[in-house]
């Protein structure tokens, strides 16, 4: 079923799922986007079908909330592969399929003749997707994880918490994000590839193997601190509920209302707060400007703005006045300022800006006699729709279905016409001919362009220098030179967000891609808009809606110049709907979307939020698929469309599951630290190491994990104890066991230990920061997860690299041109002179002229 009127744009495409929860996100975008997903479970059914809440508290493998919410829409068929028989229907069954998406054990099918080499020799045209916790090769290749482990050797972990002590120290443990965090972050990157290598297919016929290392993609998923190490060798520390930084803040972000519930509000914008204090507020208070500050924030967000301190007691003392239903949001959002309330996950699905997007659909669950309302979709578009599905299948529901489906036809390819170009692996890129003049910025719009720069689009980035892309900043003084030799931090040579031509952050969220500069708003300039939109397939922008409309640049401007042009724009909360002028960046999104509540420690503790701006890059990857996706429709038709994506409509994918758990069970969701509220792990936590805020993650899953642990700590007792003889008792005895956990893991090495109890089989990783990633940790060097580049004005440096191995098309973050990101206007004289057939002084009288 599908709640609109166009088909999926992965209409007619086969997946086999096969595996646990690290590929269940994936599975389900690829159905919600239209394709037919076939889950093969062995025949005690999926791990993830025992997994909590469960309707009524009553453990039943159709009744698992979780199951039900990243299976929705898929189809259950249960072999054994541990018999003949269940591997030869395996086998026929990756033959129909278009997609294989493995995300079992490392090796479980290669073991039984069924892994990617030996189905592709037998099917050609067979893409093989598989997802594993540490990749294919390096020395951690059979390490174990679990999502706290992942989360915290790959980085996400340390960004997020609460402010130390005023001595500096961290009192308490850094707080992870919750509820499979990990295999979202993999699953969508492994998504939008998945759709590139189809899209790639169906111009050669030829299949390939794609492989993503989860912790690869987690590591490289933070936002600043990845690259203010690499270039700045500058730590981050993190911080209540607000982005983690270089410093400390003093300037909070959140403010408790009457009734102890939270709104995130910004409080620096003198000219617009003042006047809405004085109607909303407790009279009308100085508001600082900023200027009498002496302490200052290098990014100008909610609990970071430098020359706020007065005007954060005025916004404090105004929503403590306030129930929190009744805090003035809205008319502070109609006056400018970014506020939002600190929303429960549940919160949304009872909007009705979401309702009137169709982010949330009613699914029928007719065994309860019931429906129940799950979030189904991340964009609006005018092509291509999202495929809501059934319920989540019961186990074994689709056996006849699948066996007796008639057999498909081949792939048919239809071949490029142009000479394809080659990266610098010397193979093809997967996206051949095409070209996006990108309007996007900062990094959830922006992020999305690069990715399909690796794919080998040409991307052309188009700035004005009055409304630069922002984040430039973050070059060293002294250049690589001095970074290689420093001990300590290196001063930039400009602020952090200001200035410069190329800077740390925004090399990493823009190479691959051409600049030009072009002023739109100038008639002559509007002129040479148009004519790029002739020859582009897709423009994008990551603008507040209106603008593009405004400069006359809107869908129904460009379909008119290139009917079949994509046009691809994602605000804070989309276009369409009651929110569409309200403003967000990461953070704020976070907070509104539910998933800043989702993490912390339990009441009197407030949200510990999620510090490494989650749904900047999880907007990216998304705001990627949204494209990708179009693209493929575009392949496969020949149609254009207009995609309306929402940065903070991406967060609400990761509420399915406490969402459902308060339409069933009537339950709101309450923090729990670094357990999952839902989890049967015991013991699982962040545990205390020797060092300065050093620490351990640990997951016992198992009984032999739970064993090999009380081993290494040479506690045999604990193994006596009557409450923790079993998985349950330990589970309701969590916070002894942690404590009896923490007393012996806080004289232990994290490094040390992590080897020891991973060579004994238990799941653990150091909580890493981005000098370990990026000086120690031998998996990541391994994989090459970071790709040096060359940026003008800049010089060579690290920028992560995709996330996702192609096998025949690989990947490259440089793109086609082969660089960082451009400076401004770079390539002005090569775009205007290959594309326009301007001379280069015809291009520098437009420049005189003000135009370029």
């Amino acid at each position: 079923m599908t709640d609109s009127a166009n088909p999926g744009s992965l209409a007619g495409v086969r997946v086999l799922e096969f595996g646990d929860q690290k590929g269940e996100y994936c599975g389900l975008v690829l159905a919600g986007l239209g394709a037919e997903v076939i889950k093969i479970e062995p025949p005690s059914g999926a791990a993830s079908r025992s997994t909590g809440p469960f309707v009524d508290d009553m453990p039943d493998p159709d009744r698992s909330l979780h199951f039900w919410a990243y299976n929705r829409g898929k189809k259950s068929v249960v072999l054994d592969l541990d018999e003949p028989a269940g591997v030869t229907r395996f086998a026929e069954l990756a033959g129909e399929a278009d997609v294989v998406l493995d995300a079992g054990d490392i090796d479980h099918l290669d073991e039984r003749g069924l892994g990617s080499d030996a189905l592709r020799a037998r099917f050609p045209a067979l893409i093989y997707a598989r997802i594993t916790p540490f990749g294919d090769t390096g020395p951690r290749r059979n390490w174990k994880a679990s999502d706290l482990v992942h989360l915290a050797l790959g980085g996400p972990v340390m960004n997020c918490g609460y402010d130390p002590d005023p001595a500096g120290g961290y009192d308490l443990r850094p707080i992870a994000p919750q509820l499979g965090h990990t295999y979202a972050i993999g699953g969508e990157q492994m998504a939008f590839t998945i759709v590139a290598a189809l899209m790639r297919r169906a111009t050669t016929g030829e299949g390939q193997y794609l492989s993503c290392a989860l912790h690869e993609a987690v590591a490289k998923n933070t936002e600043g601190d990845l690259m203010s190490w690499v270039c700045l060798r500058t730590p981050f520390n993190r911080q209540t509920c607000r982005h983690s930084a270089p410093g400390v803040s003093r300037h909070r972000s959140i403010f408790a209302s009457k009734d102890g519930r939270y709104t995130l509000a910004s409080t620096r914008n003198a000219t617009l707060l003042k006047p809405f204090l004085a109607e909303h507020g407790i009279g009308a208070p100085d508001v600082s400007d900023g200027s009498d500050e002496k302490e200052k924030d290098s990014r100008v967000l909610p609990g970071m703005e430098g020359g706020a301190a007065r005007n954060m007691d005025a916004v404090e003392h105004t929503v403590r006045r306030y129930l929190h239903e009744n805090v003035p949001w809205r008319q502070a959002q109609e006056a400018g300022l970014m506020w939002v309330p600190v929303r429960k996950p549940h919160e949304n699905a009872y909007d009705e800006h979401w309702l009137q997007r169709g982010t949330y659909t009613e699914v029928e669950h007719p065994e309860l006699g019931r429906s129940f309302r799950y979030p189904v979709s991340k964009w609006i578009s005018t092509g291509s729709g999202w495929t809501t599905g059934r319920r989540a299948p019961r186990l074994d529901e689709d056996r006849e279905s699948v066996f007796t489906t008639s057999p498909r036809n081949p792939v048919k390819p239809v071949p490029v016409p142009e000479p394809e170009q080659l990266s610098v692996h010397g193979r093809p890129f997967p996206l051949q001919g095409v070209r996006i003049l990108d309007f996007t910025w900062m990094l959830a719009s922006a992020g999305a362009t690069r990715f399909l720069a690796s794919l080998g689009a040409e991307v052309i980035k188009v700035e004005w220098h009055k409304n630069l892309d922002p984040r430039r900043g973050g070059a060293p003084e002294g250049g690589r030179e001095a970074r290689e030799r420093a001990t300590g931090p290196v001063p930039s040579r400009w602020p952090a967000d200001l200035g410069g031509p190329v800077g740390a952050q925004y090399n990493n969220k823009n190479p691959g891609k051409r600049g030009i500069s072009l002023n739109v708003k100038h008639p002559e300039g509007l002129a040479i808009a148009r004519r790029l939109v002739g020859q582009s397939t897709i423009v994008a922008e990551g603008f507040s809606p209106g603008v593009m409309e405004s400069w006359g640049l809107g869908y129904d401007v460009l379909r008119e110049i290139k009917p079949d042009i994509i046009y691809a724009k994602q605000s804070g909360m989309g276009t369409e709907g009651v929110y569409g002028r309200f403003r967000t960046i990461g953070p704020v999104a976070q907070a509104f979307a539910g998933t800043s509540e989702m993490s912390g420690l339990p009441d009197p503790f407030p949200p510990a939020g999620w510090g490494y701006s989650y749904l900047d890059w999880f907007g990216a990857y998304s705001f990627a698929l949204a494209i990708l996706s179009a693209l493929y429709h575009h392949q496969q038709t020949g149609q254009g469309q207009a995609i309306d994506a929402s940065q903070c409509e991406v967060g609400l994918f990761m509420t399915a599951v406490p969402t459902l758990d308060f339409q069933v069970n009537g339950r709101e969701w309450k923090r729990a630290g670094n357990r999952s509220p839902y989890g049967t792990a015991a013991p699982e936590g962040i545990y205390r190491c020797t060092g300065a805020d050093r620490w351990i993650a640990i997951t016992c899953e198992t009984e032999d994990e739970w064993i090999a642990l009380a081993k290494q700590a040479g506690r045999l007792e604990w193994l006596e104890r009557p409450e923790f003889a079993t998985a349950e008792a330990r589970g309701r005895h969590r916070g002894d066991l942690d404590k009896l956990v923490e007393e012996w893991t806080s004289g232990q090495d994290a490094f040390e230990l992590m080897e020891q109890l991973q060579n004994a089989g238990v799941p653990a990783g150091v909580a890493q920061n981005a000098e370990d990633r990026v000086e120690r940790d031998p998996q990541l060097a391994a994989l090459d997860w970071l790709t040096e580049l060359n940026a003008t004005d800049f010089g060579r440096w690290p920028v992560a690299a995709p996330s996702v191995k192609l096998s025949d098309t690989p990947q490259h973050a440089g793109g086609p041109v082969d660089a960082g990101a451009p400076t401004y206007g770079e390539h002005n004289h090569e775009v205007y002179g290959r594309l326009l057939g301007l001379s280069a002084t015809e291009v520098d009288a437009l420049a005189a002229e003000g135009i370029i």
